[in-house]
């Protein structure tokens, strides 16, 4: 019996991002959604969660992260909506619900955007371990230098692993699919 554990133990399938051991509960947060709701993550319990941060501005990492979620949304086909994408910013200044509502649907328009203050942005963003700093570029403009890996979350709420920048969308269709293969039980640190 002991033989029969440790060989279904290793021959569960294993995630393509990087795994939290332990894993543990995610960090909620509240703040104002782009679907003119309130951003929390208990409102998506049930459901695999990608957390990802940026910026509607960005013109580099941003735009592809989105891509990539949304091709990997499209991939799952009929358990993509099972998976909800939520993109924080980092930059409250420009970016309002109204704002980021019309940039998150240019990829996905089930994509929900965050926004606040900007010192409940800091605080999620330190939940997180994020990183962003503000650069002028000159002429009045500024961009932000900021982590681009993104979480992923399961059904449970539980903070399950860390993907990084540049991974396909067939990586993320991977790990969303075996997250919600598991039981809630399963899932729960």
């Amino acid at each position: 019996m002991l033989l029969a554990t440790s060989v279904s133990a290793t021959d569960r399938p294993t995630l393509k991002a990087g795994v939290f051991e332990p894993a543990r509960m995610a960090p909620d947060f509240s703040l104002a959604a782009s679907d003119g709701g309130e951003l929390t993550l208990a409102r998506f319990r049930g459901k695999v969660v990608v957390l990802a941060f940026g910026f509607t501005s960005c013109t580099n990492v941003c735009p592809v992260t989105m891509s990539v979620l949304a091709q990997a949304r499209k991939e799952l086909g009929d358990q993509g909506d099972e998976l909800q994408v939520v993109y924080v910013t980092v930059d409250p200044a420009r970016d309002d619900a109204a704002t980021m509502r019309k940039y998150l649907a240019f990829f996905d328009p089930t994509f929900i955007g965050g926004t606040g203050s900007e010192e409940q942005l800091a605080a999620v963003r330190e939940k997180f371990g994020i990183a962003s700093k503000r650069e002028d570029t000159g002429a009045g403009g500024y961009s932000f230098a900021h982590s681009s890996y993104t979480y992923l979350i399961d059904r449970a709420g539980v903070l399950r692993a860390l993907m990084p920048y540049g991974n396909p969308a067939a990586d993320y269709v991977h790990d969303v699919r075996i997250l919600l293969q598991e039981r809630p039980s399963e899932a729960t640190p």
